[in-house]
């Protein structure tokens, strides 16, 4: 059975592109928002100093796009087809409104209608969850509501990927304010009900409480805010009470709230480092984290990029026990540069490694402990048990 929110992911990330998985990608929406400091300040968070060379691939990227808009043709298609020839497995191009849905979605914020649902082996869309307040909570659709169908198209046996986008009218740039009609149906009752898309907020960190009194905090992604909410988890958490920290399905977001997270429990110290061009820089926790309570993390092969790196640092700083299966393997550099018709390409520039020095792309993170999807959690507390020791 699989699970995934209707809102979180643009169409490109759902496809797999790069930006999925981008670690520099997000530096650079970190240096947009401020979150990253001018050349010559320094930080404890990161030290990234001087402007980034763009480097000779995307020159190329770039002159493609230059020349086809000059004989009247698509700069996007021209940067697509070099960045294919490329070879660089992380490389993509996306449309001007693409690359603005992606940094909404880092932002916290994203167009839908407030529902979460998961394919049964049956191929059945079922509501898993209905956001409070959303257009879909006013309607009454409420978990456990099998999903029908989307403006009359049937969805069984349909990937849940391809019914979120339907929901978001995805193919059409459907923006807040248009409507989607939803078949539904509850028991014997089969009715449709016409919703508005509106602009909502994302809960990419969620807390609950286990009856031992463990408090277990799931990151789904790392969006603006990610960090602070992990920080007022720790802080809320019972003191006589170890940490899980779930990080199975994260596929990555804003290096900047990976490395607060770090902080929450860390007390200052390397987190990461990485290239661009060659050029080494560093990711540094702030001090001040809590070091004494037991902490496990669960990983498996959805964590990627940001979440491996946050893994690797918790692991290297002998901070966390890591239980699951191998991470997937996301440790490239991507930078973004701006092409004629307001797209932009992403090419991978460099690499990031953990406090240890061990590289993650293309290799993952090696668990502590191996655990299967339903023995993960239980093994958690059992470590937890422990204070922390798995012996």
């Amino acid at each position: 059975m699989s699970g995934r929110d209707l809102f979180c992911q643009p169409r490109r990330i759902r496809r797999g592109a790069a930006l999925t998985l981008v670690f520099a990608g997000v530096l650079v929406t970190g240096a947009a928002t401020g979150s990253f400091p001018e050349a010559g300040q320094p930080s404890r968070r990161a030290e990234v100093f001087g402007p980034t060379r763009t480097g000779s691939r995307h020159q190329e990227v770039q002159k493609a796009a230059a020349e086809a808009a000059a004989d009247g043709k698509s700069p996007m298609e021209a940067a697509e087809r070099a960045v294919s020839r490329s070879g660089d497995r992380w490389g993509a191009v996306y449309s001007e409104g693409e690359y603005q849905e992606f940094q909404e979605a880092l932002d916290g914020r994203y167009t839908g209608v407030g529902l979460w649902a998961r394919s049964g082996a049956d191929g059945r869309i079922e509501v898993t969850k209905v956001r409070p307040g959303s257009p879909a909570a006013d309607a009454g659709i409420r978990t456990g509501d099998r999903l029908r169908s989307v403006d009359g198209g049937g969805v069984d046996g349909r990937p849940v990927t391809e019914v979120v986008s339907l929901l978001r009218g995805d193919a059409e740039d459907a923006p807040a304010g248009t409507t989607v009609t939803l078949g539904l149906q509850r028991g014997t009752r089969v009715w449709t009900e016409k919703l508005r898309r509106v602009r909502l907020s994302t809960d990419s960190v969620t807390v609950r409480r286990l009856p031992g009194g463990v408090t277990v905090v799931r990151i789904a992604a790392f969006t603006k805010g990610s960090g602070d909410a992990v920080r007022a988890a720790v802080r809320d958490a019972p003191a006589d009470a170890g940490i899980i920290l779930d990080l199975r399905g994260n596929s990555g977001g804003l290096v900047t709230e990976a490395v607060d997270t770090a902080s929450a429990f860390l007390d200052g110290g390397l987190v990461a480092t990485y290239d661009v061009d060659g050029a080494e820089r560093s990711l540094h926790a702030e001090p001040g984290g809590d070091t004494a309570r037991p902490l496990v993390t669960l990983v498996d092969g959805g964590t990627m990029s940001a979440a491996e790196m946050l893994t690797g640092a918790l692991q290297d700083r002998g901070r966390a026990v890591v239980i699951g299966s191998r991470t997937f393997g996301k440790g490239s550099v991507q930078m973004p540069t701006g092409l004629p018709d307001g797209a932009v390409a992403e090419l991978t520039v460099g690499h990031y490694r953990t406090p240890a020095g061990h590289a993650v792309d293309g290799r993952g993170i090696t668990p502590d402990l191996e655990a299967g999807p339903e023995q993960a959690l239980p093994r958690a507390e059992t470590v937890l048990t422990g204070l922390g020791d798995p012996s």
